[in-house]
Formats: C-alpha cells, structure tokens, sequence
C-alpha cells in the first residue's frame, strides 16, 4: 500500500505529524476488569505487572501506574508523546517504564518481564498485519497463564455505511494535496471534498441516508483525533469472528466486554433478540449476532489465556468483598442510563436503597451494602448488577485496598501536583488521579486551575474564579458556558464564580477519593 503523502518512512504509514489526543479510558483499569470478570463468573488474575502497547500521549498508563500497586511498561513509537508519557511518570515516582520503540523492537527485548495485564486500546485497528503478528506474539509469550488482554478496536457492522467515506478521505489527502501542506491541512481539505461530493446526492448517499449527518458531526471533532482515526495508511474495523482467529495463535479467550452497560442485556437487546442469542452455543457466532443486532462500530474487549470458571460460591464471595463508593452527590444522580435502546429507567426500589446506604461517600463491600435497611429485600445477584450499571455510569467507584490507597497516595499527590501546574498553559488532560479507585476523577482545565488556586492557599471559592479568569485572560483564553464562549469580563467571571461554588460543594467528595 502506498505511503499516505506527508508520512516520514520510519511511522511505516501511522500519522506521525500530529499527537493524539489526550484521553483517559477507565477500560485500562485492572481493577475494574476485576468486577467485569466476577460478573460473568470468572476468575481475575491478580495483577502484578502491567503492559500498555501504543499509550498515545500516556495518559491512562501514568494514571494507573501511580494510582495502583501494579507496575506498568508501555511504549508509543510517537517519539513526542512518549517524551509526554516519560515526563508524567518522572513526576508521579510511580515506576512506569515508557518507551518510543516500534511494536516490533519493544515486543522482543529481553528485559520485560512476563505480564498479568496488557492492553491496546484502539492501535490495533491503525496498524499493519505485520505489526499484529508482531503483537499476537508477544501476547502468546509473555502474558501469564490466567492473564488478561484488553483490547479496543473497530469493528463490523457499525463502519460498514461509513468506510466508503474514510477511503474517499485518504485518497484525496493522498493525490490532492501537497506533502508538506500537513495533516491537519490534509484532513480539513479531504472533509471540504467529501462534504462537495455529499451535497451532489450520489446514489451512496441516497442508499445510506444517515451518512451526510455523519460527515457532519465528523467535521465538528477534534482534528487530532481525525488524524489518527481516518488518516493512517493502515485501517481496518474488524468483526469479532477475525478478532478471535487473530488472537487464537496466543491461546486467548473471550471473556467479557469491558463496558459494564453492557453486561444488562435488558438495555441493549429487545426481549426476542436476547432470547435468539442465548440459544446460540457458539461463542463467535453469538458475539457476531450480537454486534449485528447493535450495530457495533467498537468493542472493548476482555481476552484471558486459560479461563477458570468460578462456582456459583466462589462468584457470590467474591462479589460481596468487593468494595465501592459513590462518587457523585446522592442528589445527583439520574436514575436513568443512556444504552442501545435509548434510555433506560432504573428502578427506584432498588437503586434508590443502594444509593441510600452508600450516600456517605465511604467505602463498603456489596456484601454491607445487602445488609442495609431498605437493601435486605433485594437478591445478591440483583444488588450486584445494579452496582455493574452505576459504576458504568460513572456513578460509584470500585475501591482498592486499604493498603494499596495509602501506597499510591503520595504518588497521585505528585502527579497531580504536576497536571495542576501543567493546566496553568495547556488544556487536555481533563482527569486527575485517585488512588481509591486505582483510576482517573474527571477535571476540566477550569476546575483544575481552581484547585491549584486552593493548592496555593486561596481559601474563597471567589479567589480561585479570580486566580482561574487572570490566568486565562493573560493568554487571550475564553471562558466557556454551555459549550459557547463568553466574552465580556463581568459576565466571564460569574460564570466562574458559578463553576468554582459547584467545585467548593464537591470538595468533600474530592477528599473522600483521595484527589485532594
């Protein structure tokens, strides 16, 4: 395949010219693979030593590194985000061994150790079958027995309507526009040509009507990640009957999805195809039925090397040891939750009970929570799949040990020490870390230049929308409210004001999660 114009020969076709994102993806999360696993009755390795193949710009590996036990290796061969990566981790002391070697270097060095836990999210849709041989190898050779794999990929059916367009947009950049113009220049010129070619109703537009809304809401993200979705010489959405004849050389299995939503059939399948799946025995066949009957454009997935099924006892200790919080004001959360069927309503009896007796924000294993009044009337099974659907949510958190909290908290103090510093001139990373979960806390730049004003002594909510406004207007930055810019000062700062009280009534839940 031809090299995509702009490309140095050394990114073997991978976009080289542009960073990606900088995302936080809770799936990467050992500990949250931890409770997928339980819910479907498998056994979770414990998780030592930790491995992330193509980290972007690194975020989630530092996050976990310096949040948990684990000891995490990585590396991206995007020689700018690892010196990110590299910098993050040199400021939370976690360990974390990042490199910028290519797949095919860092996946034979003699000096890695065996891994419990190695995750790829999204890469191996961008790169070549080369180098997936290069990662199926080393998945085969150092994932332990009883190790897991997580890997996020694009898939089939959902890119089937939309692939016609990435091509339409690689070619354009490819013959259309000049080498040197780069690729952010590339991507906008190949949108403008799609969008022409759009507005001329072909044939592929009237057979496909949702594509044209489609090309619109492409046009309106964020041009890194265009770059790196679209614009790499290699990109292939994969169905999971090939994902699995990929992965059998390394003797994984399928074991779970790594979105808790999705464990509840009930807001994702209609009565009738849930029951078609549950008769199909073949797990390939039932997974492709599954992804057609949603119209999956991307999986999270869970692989292990050696599946050892719980019995029914070991699965229902289990899952009254493990230990949760709530993360959101008890009077915040909905009791609604967005899910393939549209949206879903969670009973109030139940939900309600759970919610109630973990308001304090203090952890509790399930098996407290079904001794609560109010919970007692409830099944086990029941409790924990209501847990499944608000820690998906984003509601409750799972909470490690006591031990590993106390661990990693003078480590996630320094790196967010570091990110609070770093949100004085950059955007971007909008997580902090927690040592409760093992994970990240969503934070805005606002909100994270507001704790940097209270890291510094300032006391008032006032004073940190005060320290957050100069900051921002000495850089010619804008202050958002409801996604629109707001220009004058006096009304700018209200809208912090607004934002720092928000931030000031959360405190309390900040200092629970060991954030502040």
């Amino acid at each position: 395949m031809v090299q995509p114009a702009g490309t140095p020969e050394w990114s073997a076709g991978y976009v080289a010219d542009v960073d990606y994102i900088l995302g936080y993806y809770p799936e990467l999360n050992p500990l949250r693979m931890g409770l997928a696993f339980l819910n479907v009755g498998l056994a979770a390795p414990e998780v030592v030593n930790a491995c992330e193949l193509g980290f972007g710009q690194g975020v989630s590996v530092n996050v976990h590194a310096a949040s948990s036990g684990v000891r995490w290796w990585g590396t991206d061969f995007l020689p700018s985000q690892a010196a990110l990566a590299r910098e993050l981790a040199a400021s939370a002391g976690a360990g974390a061994q990042l490199s910028d070697q290519a797949f095919a270097d860092f996946c034979t060095r003699p000096d890695l150790p065996d891994f419990d836990f190695i995750a790829l999210h999204g890469v191996w849709s961008w790169i070549s079958d080369e180098n997936r041989a290069v990662i199926v190898d080393f998945l085969k050779r150092k994932l332990n027995p009883g190790g897991v794999v997580y890997v996020g990929y694009n898939t089939q059916p959902g890119w089937a309507a939309s692939a016609p367009l990435r091509h339409l947009f690689v070619a354009h950049a490819g013959q259309m526009t000049a080498p040197g113009l780069g690729t952010t220049a590339r991507v906008d010129a190949a949108l403008a040509f799609a969008e022409r070619v759009m507005e001329l109703s072909p044939l592929y537009a009237r057979s496909n009507p949702t594509m044209s809304d489609w090309l619109k809401s492409v046009g309106q993200q964020n041009r890194s990640y265009l770059a790196h979705e679209f614009f790499n010489r290699d990109w292939r959405p994969m169905d999971f009957a090939e994902m699995s004849k990929w992965l059998e050389p390394a003797r994984l299995s399928y074991a779970a999805s790594a979105q808790f939503i999705e464990h509840v059939d009930g807001m994702n399948l209609k009565p009738a195809q849930s029951a078609f799946i549950r008769e199909i025995p073949d797990q390939v066949l039932r997974e492709c039925s599954r992804d057609l009957m949603v119209n999956r454009n991307f999986r999270r997935d869970y692989w292990v090397k050696g599946p050892r099924r719980l019995s029914a006892l070991e699965q229902i200790e289990g899952l009254r040891r493990q230990r949760v919080m709530l993360a959101t004001p008890r009077k915040d959360v909905v009791l609604k939750v967005a899910c393939v069927l549209g949206e879903a309503a969670l009973q109030v009896d139940i939900y309600g009970a759970i919610l109630d007796a973990i308001a304090d924000h203090k952890p509790r294993t399930i098996g407290e929570i079904e001794q609560a009044e109010g919970v007692k009337a409830f099944a086990l099974l029941a409790i924990a799949q209501a847990v499944v659907v608000l820690a998906g949510k984003g509601d409750l958190v799972l909470v490690q040990d006591e031990a590993v909290i106390a661990l990693a908290r003078p480590r996630t103090d320094a790196l967010n020490a570091r990110l609070l510093e770093r949100s004085r001139g950059a955007a971007g990373i909008d997580v902090l870390a927690s040592p409760v979960p093992g994970g990240a806390v969503a934070m805005s730049r606002t909100q994270q230049l507001m704790l940097l004003a209270r890291a510094q002594g300032r006391k008032s909510a006032a004073s940190w929308a005060s320290f957050a406004w100069k900051l921002m207007a000495s850089q010619g930055q804008v202050v958002l409210k409801d996604g629109a810019p707001v220009d004058a000062e006096d009304k700018a700062l209200a809208e912090l004001a607004v934002q720092a009280k928000t931030l000031n009534e959360r405190l309390p839940i900040l200092k629970a999660l060991g954030v502040v």
